[in-house]
């Protein structure tokens, strides 16, 4: 039988898999995606350090990505892993508040850097005469250190919140981190100030982006259309569609658990929809950006041909 030792201002998260055999196999397969994206965003960052053929502000952005999406395997997976082979269900109150304040501030600004990379390709595509200057390293390092400030300050008034409200004698988190949404529940008092505070930045840090990229492509794919050349025309799709696709898998879970009610949705959804943005998605980031980019691809041949040449 679980022993939850805990102090009154402990939590208990009480997971994602029970405890058993399947729970250990799927703890497995979670671990083993947990690896292959820390190895395949590290390898982003480096490659993108490293080779002076991806020194653009495209991949200059897409380094970023590659970072937040570590930040946010190391956020949430370590504690759930921990807790399910140790029987520890318990986080601090500290620990259960740098958690949160972590896993809001990689969502909300990686969602502003996907907004400025939709910006870079607007650029690039329909005013290319002008994206030395509209993209410059000193632009792209406004865009990242706006993201992060932004975020981090969105991420800072949540979690303060979420720690000052009252709880009642259960604490229990039914969830795998500390998710603010899934902590309301526990609350033992009215919460319609949060819920006010998260539709408005769901608007500012979702919506809004969300638009933003939305009339970029639209502009985009309207110049594509109206291309002469075919080589263009392709190039500039497959580098449109690898985004969009990025987009979408950040986009769609995020709008399913923070734009609809909690009366329409279970803690069960809400748990596997975080799994996809958490851990599934920056896996599928670094396969996406890598294979469908031939400047990555290439950087990996001239890499891979310095250590060649480092074993001879």
């Amino acid at each position: 039988m679980e022993k939850w030792n805990q102090t009154s201002d402990d939590f208990i998260l009480l997971g994602l898999f029970p405890p058993n055999q399947t729970g250990l196999l799927l703890l497995f397969l979670i671990v083993l995606i947990f690896f292959l994206a820390s190895v395949g965003n590290s390898a982003m960052i480096y490659l993108i350090r490293l080779d002076a053929w991806l020194h653009t502000p495209m991949c200059f952005l897409l380094s970023q990505l590659s970072l937040m999406d570590l930040m946010y395997l190391s956020t949430t997976a370590p504690k759930m892993v921990f807790n399910f082979l140790s029987g520890q269900k318990g986080i601090s109150f500290l620990g259960c508040g740098v958690q949160s304040s972590s896993f809001l501030t990689m969502a909300c600004s990686e969602g502003l850097l996907l907004a400025s990379m939709a910006y870079d390709r607007y650029v690039a595509i329909c005013h290319p005469l002008h994206y030395c200057i509209r993209m410059s390293k000193r632009m792209c390092v406004k865009m990242i250190v706006g993201s992060w400030i932004l975020g981090s300050i969105n991420s800072l008034a949540h979690t303060v919140y979420a720690l000052h409200i009252p709880y009642c004698s259960s604490r229990a988190i039914n969830h795998f981190f500390c998710d603010v949404p899934a902590m309301l529940p526990l609350a033992c008092m009215g919460t319609w100030v949060y819920e006010y505070m998260d539709f408005v930045s769901t608007s500012l840090f979702l919506l809004f982006p969300f638009l933003g990229i939305t009339a970029s492509y639209g502009r985009v794919l309207f110049a594509v259309y109206h291309m002469r050349s075919r080589d263009g025309r392709k190039k500039a799709f497959t580098t449109c569609s690898t985004h969009l696709t990025v987009v979408t898998f950040y986009y769609e879970p995020f709008v399913y658990t923070y734009l609809q009610p909690r009366n329409f949705r279970s803690p069960a959804e809400d748990k596997i929809l975080a799994v996809f943005y958490t851990i599934l998605t920056p896996m599928l980031n670094t396969i996406i950006c890598s294979l469908r980019n031939k400047e990555v691809l290439g950087a990996m041949a001239r890499v891979f041909g310095i250590f060649s040449s480092m074993k001879q």
